[in-house]
């Protein structure tokens, strides 16, 4: 075969190659045209393959929703600094630079998914995590009472998550990422002093 040839004939994608192929088609569908438009023709189409192949590794609409979903949740680095204040300062940017735009986008291009199927953000989380990942502010509390920085007392799943839970919010309220300022404010006057410890400035740390 000449080399003119065999430039003219297109390669044939397989594996992981052509399931990376559909997901990124995928996520361009879903953010495009949202939820109604999220369908087996229109990725296929958008992939340049055929609605066989994607019902072949995805037989269920929502298998295909939690693939496409799935490179862009990956779970947070949780960090170990030493100090829980700068850990949970670390942890709130990181998912204040890399996951407010996906925070938004899941909840106005999924509205309509959550409608028909029943179900909530909640649920879709957990889809995406191994049921048996401890939470990353679990994590950190418990870090913090093996190194002496908290005293070991129970202390309800609402207050150790009430950070993250507090800079969704505000992502949702603002339509981005938070200032900030937010957080240290979030950090310093609210969840630390939750925990039992003193009151810290509201000067982010280095």
């Amino acid at each position: 075969m000449s080399e003119r040839r065999r430039e003219r004939t297109p390669t044939r994608r397989r594996g992981a190659a052509l399931e990376n192929a559909i997901t990124d088609a995928a996520w361009d569908i879903l953010v495009e045209h949202g939820y109604n438009g999220f369908t087996y023709e229109a990725i296929a189409a958008r992939a340049g393959t055929s609605k066989p192949v994607l019902y072949r590794r995805w037989p269920q609409r929502e298998d295909l929703l939690i693939a496409t979903l799935a490179p862009h949740w990956r779970p947070l680095d949780v960090p170990d600094t030493g100090c829980l204040r700068q850990d949970a300062l670390t942890l709130l940017r990181t998912v204040n630079a890399e996951r407010a735009r996906t925070v938004i986008l899941l909840r106005i291009q999924l509205a309509d998914h959550f409608r028909e199927t029943g179900t909530t953000f909640k649920d879709l989380r957990s889809r995406l995590h191994p049921t048996d990942q401890q939470p990353p502010f679990a994590t950190l509390v418990d870090r913090a009472v093996k190194r002496g920085e908290l005293t070991d007392v129970p202390r309800p799943d609402r207050v150790v998550n009430l950070p993250f839970d507090l800079v969704r919010h505000d992502m949702l309220m603002a339509m981005g990422a938070v200032p900030d300022e937010t957080i240290v404010e979030i950090v310093d006057t609210v969840w630390l002093p939750l925990l039992g410890l003193p009151l810290h400035g509201t000067q982010a740390g280095p």
